[in-house]
């Protein structure tokens, strides 16, 4: 089939799967569903996709983990910061230790190096089909931010551990000093180029901006093209492409905090990313689906790596993996939980909350990128050992938790509560509050000092008091951001300016906020995004 042929296809097929799970009277998981369409698409229209593990990784992982990283909550990552680590970095480590030696056990044929790899690819979790089951049942905000946090972060270190066990299947010998050398070079580059590409790219695009206009285009490509730059800019240099991608994203939304753009440029650069987000993680799990029919024609062979005979050891082997990587995910995040979330707890977390975060950690795209990346030789020119036997143990590993994290989540998820916090209401009221405060200040310097300069100070003064006066009344009121009465007296041009006056110190004030951690940073996106939207009417008319 030709490619362009293919790609529609592909993306037909993740169109059909956001309408089956949105008239679906049970929740489904979005990438389940996408990879059952995949295997149809492989079974009727024969598309014949070749994955080529560098550019799979370079398409679809940078620019979705940049927008994770870019919109991830702030305030929930730093304040489990703790949680979040031990779980993106003491999990993996112990889950290739574990589920390494546990596969060399049950499976003697392969290697333990490759034990390893095969263990260090099912480390990383991927919190799409989690969140695609968090839309359909109760899920603990909290709970869902933690998982987020470590998602982000569990990819590179399960794709360095990988790395390193690959390295000593090729070579037959592995350094613990060396590669901790490697990990430090591979993490604080790959952070370090993230970072800097994304200050250096967004500086020089504020400077040309500020001194000669922004066209909303121009800015949003400019966004979409900063994940691909700090990748191939950190792989080059040896560092972590995963990594950059990812500190690119979380320097991204600090620099953002700024309010440096145009507010009809963050709601078309929104939407984009929001459609781009949609169309790769579904294009990865359609992808996945397409290569079922390889993987099942390649069991026989697996079966003679495996040294077995029939399909339903395999199967077995499958269902004791994911038991394994249960088992000991659950035991890391109730000693996790225990000494981090509950620290300051009279009691211990309870075994629902320890289960839904244990069954959360589904197995997705990274995973399945990662084992195609596993050789085909070994450097005396021999096949590489039981390479096809890892990949459709992988392959086995994310369907099947998938269907766990669908059946099991929302029993465990129900009436689960996590430990309080500061409640959302509060903080986003206060922040109305001090936007339109701000908003109030703005238009009183405004309208004397417009009026002043153009000779009409009494005209100004009678539209100013009218428009701080609807101010004060959404003070009294906590209504949203342009709600019907404010659109409805916006009339005029002199009203125009005041409340464009008033609006971008409603959106300074909230960015100050963000920046200051006096509320989360998605709250001030959504907020931002309200003014935003009223700002777009304005300028338009």
């Amino acid at each position: 089939m030709e490619p362009v042929t293919t790609v529609l296809v592909l993306i037909l097929a993740v169109t059909i799967s956001g309408t089956i799970v949105r008239i679906s009277p049970i929740p489904l998981p979005l990438p389940l569903v996408q990879i059952v369409l995949g295997a149809l698409v492989a079974a009727v229209a024969n598309v014949g996709v070749e994955l080529k593990p560098e550019v799979f990784f370079l398409l679809f992982l940078p620019p979705l983990l940049f927008l994770d990283g870019w919109r991830i909550p702030k305030d929930g990552l730093r304040r489990d910061r703790h949680t979040v680590l031990a779980l993106a970095l003491g999990l993996v480590v112990f889950t290739v230790l574990g589920v390494g030696l546990f596969v060399n056990l049950l499976i003697p044929a392969m290697p333990l190096p490759v034990a390893f790899a095969l263990a260090a690819v099912l480390s990383p979790t991927d919190p799409v089909a989690v969140s695609a089951i968090a839309e359909r049942v109760p899920f603990p905000r909290r709970l869902m931010q933690i998982l987020e946090g470590e998602a982000l972060f569990n990819d590179a270190s399960g794709l360095v551990c990988m790395r390193f066990a690959v390295a000593a299947a090729l070579t037959g010998a592995f350094s613990l000093v060396d590669a901790f050398g490697v990990f430090l070079w591979l993490a604080l580059g790959g952070i370090v180029v993230g970072v800097g590409a994304t200050i250096g790219i967004t500086t020089a695009k504020n400077w040309i901006s500020g001194h000669y206009g922004e066209e909303p285009g121009s800015q949003i490509l400019i966004s979409l093209l900063i994940p691909f730059g700090a990748y191939l800019m950190a792989e080059r240099l040896g560092c972590s492409g995963i990594l950059a991608a990812v500190s690119a994203g979380i320097t991204m939304s600090h620099v953002e905090q700024s309010g440096r753009a145009l507010a009809r440029t963050r709601l078309q650069r929104a939407a984009v990313w929001d459609t781009i987000s949609f169309a790769a993680n579904g294009t990865i799990f359609v992808l996945l689906g397409e290569q079922l029919p390889r993987l099942v024609t390649s069991v026989a062979l697996a079966e003679r790596e495996a040294g077995r005979h029939g399909e339903f050891w395999l199967l077995l082997y499958v269902v004791a993996i994911n038991a394994a990587l249960f088992a000991l995910r659950f035991v890391w995040v109730w000693v996790s939980l225990r000494y981090t979330m509950f620290r300051h707890a009279s009691t211990r977390p309870p075994w629902q909350l320890v289960a839904a975060t244990s069954l959360a950690g589904a197995r997705g795209a990274v995973t399945l990128a990662g084992i195609l990346t596993l050789p085909l030789a070994l450097p005396d020119g021999s096949p590489f050992p039981t390479r096809d036997l890892a990949i459709f143990l992988a392959a086995g590993a994310i369907i099947f938790s998938l269907i766990a994290a669908s059946i099991g989540l929302p029993l465990l998820l129900h009436g689960l509560t996590l430990p309080a916090e500061e409640k959302r209401q509060a903080r986003e009221d206060r922040a109305r509050r001090n936007a339109a405060e701000a908003a109030i200040r703005a238009v009183g310097r405004a309208q004397h000092d417009l009026g002043e300069n153009r000779g009409e100070v009494d005209l100004y003064a009678e539209v100013g008091t009218r428009i701080m006066s609807q101010y004060r009344q959404r003070i009294e009121r906590r209504t949203k951001s342009g709600d019907a009465s404010d659109r409805n007296t916006a009339v005029g041009q002199i009203e125009q300016q005041l409340y464009l006056v008033g609006m971008r110190a409603e959106r300074d004030e909230l960015y100050r906020m963000a920046r200051a951690h006096e509320i989360p940073d998605e709250m001030a996106r959504r907020l931002v995004g309200e003014v935003d939207l009223l700002e777009t009417r304005f300028t338009s008319l």
